[in-house]
């Protein structure tokens, strides 16, 4: 199976075509949808450094990734920027044949130090998590008593390094509706795409209830009264984001909708682990360990048969179900079967 381009299905019928790797499972930041403090404290366990998987083994596993049909990567963390040298792992990345776009997501806070660099390696865009425009507001969501000012700099060096920039905010009810405006006023007609994120219940520590959700037609809704919005086509097949262009022509904004619009059936996302373990869905309660693989000897078509066979027995489509219990009225609380089941925290498998 080495060198030759693989079509790889799903139980579904869904192709690999992006592949999410967290290099680090450690934040600067402490998000109450994704690392909230009294359960990430100064006495968390974090990952060892022995227990990451090292730049040589992700590009060795891209390579195999890419002969499945994966085109697009995102790196990821927690916090990826805390990962040493990271425009080293993202210049070999790009060299894997197949490999046609890199992305990062990113709190933004280290990007003026390292925004050149990563460009020169071949980074071509950034999403930046902001969750509010205004200082105190973001202060309690990133649970680190930081404002906007660091964030907002790091946007500005992305933008001057020639990086694409988009600004990913979490919506949660009673924590930051109000920034929905606010934010969409901010970024208007500055060339930073804007996109607003049902609060989903990644993990089990966000403490997520369907009460706490702001839905995408909400939001469209709160934005076109000041901004009004016209439906914009999608930019290729399984794009999460719905897209909204201002009529006025001064740019968009995207609404990512796995709460009350799921899009499971044109998922085409693998997830991989800072230590080594692929998961299909970012709802996943356990994942295939591929670190201990790499380091037992397996040769490259060991590697590449064990991936194509983990891609092809999924069956992942979580968001639908959850979706489909609450239209039959079992799913509205927070007791559900679903809500119960354990799942893998957002700051281990990236966003």
């Amino acid at each position: 199976m080495s060198g030759q381009k693989l079509k790889i299905f799903d139980s579904l019928a869904r192709p690999l075509k992006d592949l999410r790797i967290s290099v680090t499972d450690q934040c600067n930041f402490r998000c109450s949808y994704c690392m909230p403090a009294e359960i990430f404290g100064p006495d968390f366990p974090f990952l060892k450094q022995t227990e990451l998987l090292s730049f040589d083994e992700i590009v060795r596993l891209v390579r195999q990734f890419a002969k499945m049909g994966v085109e697009k990567l995102r790196i990821t963390g927690g916090e990826p920027l805390l990962r040493k040298d990271l425009h080293l792992l993202i210049r070999e990345l790009n060299k894997v044949e197949g490999i046609k776009d890199i992305a990062l997501t990113t709190n933004g806070v280290f990007l003026p130090k390292q925004a050149d660099k990563l460009r020169a390696a071949g980074l071509k865009r950034i999403n930046v998590s902001l969750d509010a425009i205004e200082d105190e507001v973001f202060k309690k969501m990133n649970g680190r008593n930081v404002g906007t000012g660091p964030v907002l700099k790091g946007i500005a060096a992305a933008q001057k390094a020639g990086l694409g920039v988009k600004v990913n905010t979490v919506v949660k009810k009673g924590a930051n509706e109000s920034q929905i405006i606010p934010l969409a006023s901010h970024f208007k007609g500055s060339g930073v795409v804007l996109r607003f994120i049902e609060f989903m219940d990644v993990g089990n520590t966000n403490g997520w209830n369907y009460e706490s959700v702001v839905t995408k037609k909400e939001i469209v809704e709160r934005i076109s009264e000041v901004f009004p919005l016209e439906t914009a086509d999608a930019n290729y097949y399984g794009e999460v984001a719905d897209r909204f262009e201002y009529k006025d022509g001064t740019g968009e904004v995207g609404v990512i909708s796995s709460v009350s619009d799921s899009f499971c059936s044109s998922c085409t996302r693998a997830r991989l682990s800072a230590d080594g373990k692929l998961y299909t869905c970012l709802f996943a309660s356990s994942g295939t360990d591929i670190r201990e693989l790499v380091r037992s000897g397996a040769d490259d078509q060991e590697i590449l048969a064990n991936l194509v066979a983990v891609w092809e027995k999924r069956d992942d489509r979580y968001s639908d179900e959850r979706q489909e219990e609450a239209l039959s009225g079992a799913g509205t609380g927070s007791s559900t079967g679903r809500k119960q089941r354990r799942k893998i925290e957002m700051s281990y498998i990236g966003g």
